[in-house]
């Protein structure tokens, strides 16, 4: 008969009804069921932060895996090893008698291994008359045969999870690489902008960044970052678009001129100083278009635009410009405005600022006129969505986090 050291209380925990639904789980395991310990033993390593464990309990786990003779755990075996507590320190690297029934009570906590405690408190096992083990009292290692599925999954669950942190790492890498260029070549080349703001914003982003440690918080990082990057873009494209346009400048306004005039002279109040005298008609400027945002960004920004898509999803562009026209016809922006706005900014990005001032429609008296304004600013150049999207975006993350 082998005994162990007499197990004190210290280091446990009160039982739990948790434990107690883990305990009759583990008397339900398959008959014959079989599992490779060191297999379900990696299992639960890499899903040691979904099971709130450290690496001492992993040791500790380690050491009493050891202490099992067979190489699978087997529903038909006793699954009882029974160490005493010297014992499991020195196969668990030596560590302290306290920590060591810190980190058991942990590992019975999270349910890979289950106390089976002796009338007196020790830990020992009972032969039969054939030498075989009759009665074993110590630790059960049946939890870990019978949960090997669930930390298989629990494991590439954790591994998908590091993947996805990683992707996105890279992505926001690239991006800051991206921005960084755009701001030195802008200052190099003497462009004109706030390119002082750019600057900061991507230093507050990624300040923010460096304490960012979960998917959801990078990815609002990498939004800020492509939000930034598409503002950078626009700004550069503005500069160009006069290099652009300057050679072929007369054709096009001679062209203008020729045109029907009626058209804007619908849109422009008349100016005339004498009766009948028309305004020379006053073309709209060539702005470059503002270049369309990612779906998901505009969603996560603008929630509230999804409850006016057909079906109450939004997953393609057309979804969301169908949308947009049931929000404007509810906030009473006339279909002249909107379509202003279509040939402005393009159908895309109209939609997205439609679902902007929805947003913010308790916070706009005209959302027509707001929409006008948007409209007349963006032909001129001095208008992005941009910005709109980021305050957006900044404020349902806070608001998350205050909920939260």
């Amino acid at each position: 008969m082998q005994t162990g050291n007499v197990t004190t209380p210290f280091g446990r925990r009160p039982m739990t009804l948790a434990l107690v639904k883990r305990q009759l789980s583990t008397a339900d395991i398959q008959a014959g069921k079989s599992v490779d310990k060191w297999r379900v033993y990696r299992s639960a390593c890499e899903a040691r932060t979904m099971l709130g464990l450290r690496d001492r309990a992993l040791a500790v786990l380690n050491a009493l895996l050891s202490f099992y003779p067979e190489q699978e755990l087997r529903e038909d075996s006793n699954l009882v090893v029974f160490p005493s507590n010297a014992q499991l320190a020195i196969r668990a690297n030596g560590i302290a008698g306290t920590t060591l029934r810190e980190n058991l009570a942990l590992l019975v906590q999270a349910g890979l291994i289950q106390r089976n405690d002796s009338p007196n408190g020790k830990r020992y096992a009972r032969k039969g008359n054939d030498g075989g083990i009759e009665t074993a009292y110590g630790f059960s290692l049946a939890p870990l045969l019978a949960r090997a599925e669930e930390l298989a999954i629990m494991a590439h669950q954790v591994a998908e999870e590091s993947r996805r942190l990683r992707v996105i790492k890279e992505r926001i890498t690239i991006k800051r690489r991206d921005i960084r260029k755009l701001i030195t070549a802008a200052m190099e080349e003497g462009a004109a902008g706030n390119w002082q703001a750019v600057e900061d914003a991507l230093v507050t982003t990624i300040a923010r960044i460096k304490t960012a440690k979960t998917s959801p918080a990078l990815e609002a990082c990498l939004d800020e970052l492509t939000l930034l990057s598409e503002e950078a873009v626009n700004m550069l494209e503005i500069q160009l678009i006069p290099q652009k346009t300057d050679a072929n400048g007369d054709e096009i306004r001679h062209h203008i001129q020729n045109s029907n005039t009626e058209s804007f002279n619908e849109l422009e109040p008349s100016s005339g100083s004498e009766q009948g005298e028309r305004p020379a008609a006053r073309p709209r400027p060539a702005a470059q278009p503002i270049k369309a945002f990612p779906l998901g960004m505009v969603l996560r920004a603008c929630p509230q635009i999804v409850d006016y898509a057909p079906g109450g999803s939004i997953s393609h562009w057309r979804e969301l410009m169908t949308a947009a026209v049931v929000v404007r016809s509810m906030l009473g922006v006339s279909p002249s405005a909107y379509q202003d706005a279509c040939e402005a900014m393009g159908p895309e990005n109209a939609a997205v600022a439609m679902a902007c001032v929805l947003e913010r429609a308790g916070h706009i008296n005209s959302p027509g006129g707001y929409l006008r304004d948007l409209t007349r600013r963006s032909e001129r150049g001095e208008f992005s969505l941009g910005p709109m999207l980021m305050a957006l975006l900044r404020t349902h993350e806070t608001g998350g986090q205050k909920s939260a």
